[in-house]
């Protein structure tokens, strides 16, 4: 070998060296821990009712009745919550969360090029109907258990109205308005 090689053997050893020996002092300085829970959860206030009893039922209230006069304004503007995970707009990239356009009767699992979790292939139905979202906008973790959708939920039955007539305005051909036969049999559940 000559000096040449020598010089440049030695660089890389040094180099190697440096390298190692930072990675060891960071770690030393830096106790890197593994993340057991959801990096970015967002919380929504719930507020309780007066009178409210503690027997309360566990799912959302029945939305159906409530989609005819339901603010869109309201709706787009609960619905900025989403923006964080989701894209709105006609042909729009799926971000975090799929894109929504459309969504109110589209297939579930169905939105081109994203990467479902399959949580939802348990949930029962093939179509995301008002109802269907009703449940899944009220809390995403307990009606479909393995989603990547962390959003605490929206309690408000007015706001997740809301926000169902806001999904249902996005679309070529909006999704129909529930007949009365849907909304008295909603009720009756």
């Amino acid at each position: 070998m000559n000096m040449r090689s020598n010089i440049a053997l030695s660089a890389l050893v040094c180099a190697g060296i440096i390298a190692w020996l930072s990675g060891f002092a960071s770690r030393q300085l830096v106790n890197p821990a593994e993340i057991k829970a959801d990096a970015v959860k967002i919380e929504v206030a719930e507020t309780a009712t007066a009178g409210a009893s503690a027997s309360k039922k566990s799912g959302p209230e029945p939305i159906l009745a409530l989609l005819k006069d339901a603010d869109l304004a309201r709706g787009e503007k609960v619905a900025k919550a989403c923006a964080a995970c989701h894209t709105f707009d006609k042909g729009g990239k799926n971000g975090v969360g799929p894109n929504l356009y459309g969504v109110v009767g589209r297939k579930k699992q169905s939105h081109e090029g994203f990467a479902y979790s399959g949580s939802l292939t348990e949930t029962g139905g093939d179509t995301w109907t008002y109802t269907e979202l009703s449940h899944f906008l009220y809390k995403p973790k307990a009606y479909a258990k393995g989603t990547k959708m962390t959003y605490a939920g929206l309690k408000k039955t007015e706001d997740r109205a809301a926000v169902l007539a806001y999904l249902r305005s996005l679309a070529d051909a909006p999704a129909a308005l529930p007949t009365e036969a849907e909304i008295s049999a909603e009720a009756a559940e």
